[in-house]
């Protein structure tokens, strides 16, 4: 149990070491920041929506409720309205994620590059024809975004769980949520080393704590709107070293190795 959390919490500083790139190239990470900030002002919106109408909605799906005590009506209508609301943010958070990497993609392959540049070239990608990269591409963008929607439907089924659910939802949200980003954040580690997406989950699973550490702290970073912004190239930074570290490859650049 020790050797997993220490794992856990080795996947977790893999991405705190990311914000030290702001110091050192702050001009690319700033580039990186912009698609984050642009996607995550419309998910922000639409967490704001949802929370402005959640109460309706809760009251129209448990039209069952009407004739319960007020006190158990209203228990049960606040536990679907924040089931909603958390399954809406779980959703918000991962599909943040995806559509960010896809807007931004030429910022955060340079980002890549440069730290794969600074701790040592990563192996050479296999040459691909451009449509088998294409649909490559748009299966994996597929497979994560439905990844996502059933995460956040799992943690709105829980949250309506009775007494727990609340604590649940937002304990699943984090544990499947870390799960899906690990996967999504390495996509361009991975396919920079010619990596498949079920290679790249094969690579994650061979060390689950340690991406699991990596994949929970980056949820919880992206969690907060602001930080999110500033976040998104530090996770990319943290996901190019995830990979290169379960690879085997060097996480240290030469010159600072001990």
């Amino acid at each position: 149990m020790r050797a997993r959390f220490a794992d856990l919490l080795a996947g977790a500083r893999l991405l705190l070491r990311g914000f030290g790139t702001w110091a050192r190239d702050p001009g690319l990470m700033a580039l990186g920041a912009v698609p984050a900030l642009i996607v995550g002002a419309a998910m922000l919106a639409l967490i704001v929506v949802v929370a402005v109408n959640v109460e309706g909605w809760a009251t129209a799906l448990s039209p069952w409720a009407a004739a319960w005590d007020d006190l158990w009506s209203g228990a049960v209508r606040f536990a679907i309205a924040l089931g909603i609301l958390v399954g809406t943010v779980v959703l918000c958070v991962l599909s943040f994620a995806a559509i960010t990497l896809a807007v931004g993609e030429p910022f955060y392959e340079r980002i890549r590059q440069r730290v794969d540049e600074r701790l040592g070239a990563a192996p050479e990608a296999p040459e691909r024809g451009f449509w088998a990269g294409l649909g490559s591409g748009l299966r994996d963008a597929l497979v994560l975004l439905l990844m996502a929607a059933g995460t956040a439907l799992v943690v709105l089924v829980a949250g309506l769980v009775p007494l727990i659910g609340t604590a649940l939802g937002l304990v699943l949200g984090a544990v499947l949520g870390g799960r899906a980003l690990s996967r999504e954040l390495t996509g361009l580690a991975g396919e920079a080393r010619g990596l498949t997406l079920a290679e790249r989950r094969a690579l994650l699973a061979s060390r689950p704590w340690r991406s699991l550490g990596f994949g929970i702290a980056a949820y919880l970073v992206l969690l907060v709107p602001g930080l999110a912004v500033v976040a998104t190239p530090v996770a990319i930074v943290g996901a190019t070293l995830l990979v290169r570290d379960l690879r085997g490859e060097a996480t240290t650049a030469p010159e600072r190795a001990a």
